[in-house]
């Protein structure tokens, strides 16, 4: 696996980032700890978790395999903050007691005295800016921290974030994590954009579309009950969410290029994103150890051009004004 640095940082992260929201969920420790184990063996070094994932029981499973590997420093542990952690009016959000609260829950479920890279899970607009992130400053300088980001804000969002920060001299933030796939590819209107112009890393979340990239749902058939759409786990990843003609036509050239490069869908789909600008790593989680060995075969080998725009032409999304009048009279630097 090769490694890339997380934006304009010094900070090396493998290309994949391992999530583990299923842990403690669908995959129990024994199957967590092996997923875990063999991630590390193929050169990952990446994980990603939230506070809020299984009442905290992922951080723990996480916590409890990175005990007892030992050498702490020699993985990237990624965890959120935002959703609720309790029942309590103050048990959610941005405001500095919550961040407060809930890092101190992490650092002991994870069972380290640091977070690699702490990142706010969703844009509150109850908390003050400048309460949230001078809280972050604060928890880099105490060396609870190292790096701090964002998920799920708008560009207009991390903007005033990063121009609050320059104001008032706090840390700023280093990367931002959003959903992105050849179903998803809105984030590449602008979030992409302010990524590369201010140095951000970019970490790709659900960028198999809650499975629907797999190659496992097929047209005018139903799900397959063990799948998350057949499971009704998430609103998102529903049929009538994610099923249109569109989809339709990217799983299809999608399952054409895998079968004639003797791959899946699965590791088609990662590599294309692996190729896009300002991507620094897709986080994909696994149920089962099979399902690693089939993502961790996303990487070592490369696309053609002719396919990454096969399968850009077919998931292109008409881009709506003002993108669509800019990109016509804008001069780009080459």
């Amino acid at each position: 696996m090769e490694y890339r640095y997380l934006g304009k940082t010094g900070l090396m992260v493998s290309e994949l980032c391992l999530g583990t929201q299923t842990f403690g969920w669908v995959t129990n420790e024994a199957e967590a700890f092996r997923i875990l184990d063999r991630f590390v063996d193929a050169g990952g070094n990446f994980f990603d978790v939230a506070d809020s994932y299984n009442k905290g029981e992922s951080e723990a499973i996480l916590g409890r395999w990175l005990a007892s590997r030992g050498g702490r420093s020699r993985f990237v542990v990624a965890t959120k903050v935002y959703f609720p952690t309790g029942t309590g009016p103050n048990d959610t959000g941005l405001s500095r007691k919550h961040i407060l609260e809930s890092v101190h829950g992490s650092l002991r479920r994870l069972q380290t005295d640091y977070i690699d890279l702490y990142q706010l899970h969703c844009w509150d607009a109850a908390a003050p800016l400048e309460e949230t992130l001078s809280t972050l400053d604060h928890l880099v300088r105490t060396g609870k921290v190292r790096y701090i980001g964002v998920s799920n804000f708008t560009a207009s969002q991390m903007v005033k974030a990063i121009f609050l920060s320059r104001l008032h001299g706090w840390e700023e933030i280093v990367s931002t994590q959003m959903e992105y796939s050849l179903l998803v590819r809105t984030v590449e209107w602008e979030i992409l954009p302010v990524c590369r112009e201010e140095g951000l890393g970019f970490l790709a979340w659900s960028p198999l579309a809650g499975g629907w990239l797999t190659g496992k749902y097929k047209r005018d058939q139903a799900p397959p009950p063990d799948s998350r759409a057949g499971r009704r786990d998430r609103w998102e990843d529903l049929p009538e969410q994610r099923a249109s003609e569109r989809t339709w036509r990217i799983i299809d050239v999608l399952s054409e290029i895998a079968a004639q490069r003797g791959k899946t869908p699965a590791q088609v789909a990662l590599n294309w994103l692996l190729r896009q600008p300002g991507v620094t790593a897709p986080i994909f989680g696994a149920r089962t150890l099979a399902q690693l060995e089939e993502n961790l075969g996303s990487v070592g080998w490369k696309l053609e051009p002719d396919e990454v725009e096969r399968l850009s032409q077919a998931s292109v999304i008409p881009i709506p004004y003002p993108y669509n009048f800019i990109n016509r009279y804008t001069r780009f630097r080459r």
